[in-house]
């Protein structure tokens, strides 16, 4: 048994497998002594059946299962051995490759094609630039988000009539065709309803001014514009709400608004907790400008990420095997048409190359990422998710645990993994490049990334 290699060019090669039949013999035998001892074959006894028969039955299957055995092997080790950096996985030659008769030949010839990575020659020096967007926190941004955080604090407080902010809650009866009620009809009672969510505007213009003890007729589906959110709010099943129809009556029991929070000292502990050392607004606004400018650098980081991956696959040359992987995509995705490979095959080869390129960054530089940094990676992410929900005062337990559950999960842990390499591999760039600072508003920015 050997293995020869045939080089097309630098990306495309040609492995000739040659399987004699000395290199499968033995075990071709042994495997056909342990067919007829475990073989059921009616009119024989176990273990007694002739060897012919065995032979004449299932010869050509064990032959084929010894010859590719060998194959997936030899094919194994050379690639291994001569370190070659596959892309995709060996395919048969479609021209080369000669049918193989396992009743008639001894020997066998197996051609396949295999389709390598390139070497990606990276230089990154002062020579080399690239800008970095710096997005300014103004007056505004502040201020929006300040309003937000005292609407997650706020409370509701009573009203005497119906605004259209207002929170309306109240009985709801269901009527018959006749505009009587229903005795055996749905009845949900104290059901909240906001008034600026209804979707019928006259029917929201019949709340403005009503008052406790008010009633109101009207179609819920109509009203709300949204089955399902009616059979949430009757407290009915999706099947009842996929049939209703008609009106209810609607009887105010309790109207309120919802007020944000007073901007003050209270806010600041309930926001951040009690030791946080913020006392005053204006610390307070200082804080919240931090934490601002801390979420829009993660949008410029990845915008930085993005110019830097368009700016290193479009300056470093890489031939691709482009015939050899559309083959190859074919043969993975069995499903897909040859229109269909052609139309994602240019983003497919754009992912490919940054591939082999941030490889070679994170091989040239010796990045790893340990478990330690794994762990307090997922412990930021855990809290800025906390903090899209308004929880902002989280405690180190909750993080650890909910950061244990992300590493516990395989997808996330592999995702998590990328995101580091990827952020050590722009920490790379900024370190041997020149990176050119600018700031710039957020319209600017929200501008660029359009």
């Amino acid at each position: 048994m050997d293995v020869i290699r045939e080089n097309i060019d630098d990306v495309n090669i040609i492995l000739r497998v040659n399987i004699e039949k000395t290199d499968y013999a033995e075990a071709f035998e042994k495997s056909l002594k342990d067919y007829r001892r475990k073989a059921v074959i009616p009119g024989f006894r176990p273990g007694k059946v002739p060897a012919g028969l065995i032979m004449k039955k299932f010869g050509n299957a064990i032959l084929a299962e010894e010859v590719n055995k060998i194959l997936s092997g030899s094919l194994s080790k050379f690639i291994m051995d001569e370190k070659l950096p596959l892309l995709g996985e060996p395919l048969p030659d479609e021209e080369l490759q000669k049918p193989v008769d396992f009743e008639k030949d001894e020997n066998f010839e197996f051609v396949y094609d295999i389709g390598l990575a390139p070497k990606a020659d990276i230089i990154l020096d002062k020579n080399s630039n690239y800008d970095y967007y710096i997005i300014r926190v103004d007056e505004e941004m502040i201020d929006r988000q300040v309003e937000n955080i005292a609407g997650q604090y706020g409370t509701n407080v009573p009203e005497e009539e119906v605004h259209e902010k207002s929170n309306v809650r109240g009985n709801f009866i269901q009527l018959g065709q006749d505009g009587n009620e229903i005795a055996e009809g749905i009845r949900p009672e104290g059901v909240l309803v906001a008034v600026d969510l209804i979707k019928d505007e006259s029917v929201k213009n019949e709340f403005i001014g009503k008052k406790p003890g008010d009633v109101l007729i009207f179609d819920p589906v109509r009203t709300f514009g949204s089955r399902h959110e009616v059979g949430h709010m009757l407290n009915i099943s999706h099947e009842e709400a996929d049939k209703l129809d008609g009106h209810f009556k609607f009887t105010i029991s309790e109207i309120n608004i919802y007020k944000p929070a007073e901007v003050n000292e209270e806010l600041i502990k309930k926001a951040y907790g009690e030791d946080s050392g913020i006392k005053t607004i204006e610390e307070f606004r200082q804080k919240v400008k931090e934490e601002i400018a801390n979420s829009l650098k993660q949008s410029s980081e990845y915008k930085f990420a993005l110019d830097t991956h368009n700016s290193l696959i479009e300056s470093i040359p890489l031939e691709l095997p482009e015939t050899f992987l559309k083959r190859w995509l074919m043969h993975r995705n069995k499903d897909f048409t040859e229109e269909q490979v052609n139309n994602e095959f240019g983003d497919f080869i754009k992912d490919l190359k940054w591939q082999i390129i941030s490889d070679t960054i994170i091989k040239d530089n010796g990045l790893e990422v340990s478990d330690d940094e794994a762990m307090d990676f997922a412990r930021r992410v855990a809290l800025s998710q906390f903090r899209q929900y308004g929880m902002y005062n989280v405690t180190d337990e909750q993080l650890d645990s909910f950061a244990k559950m992300m590493l516990d999960k395989e997808e996330e842990r592999d995702r998590l993994y990328r995101r580091l390499f990827e952020e050590k591999i722009m920490e790379v760039v900024k370190e041997k490049a020149n990176i050119r600072e600018k700031e710039v508003s957020n319209e600017e920015f929200s501008q660029m990334m359009k």
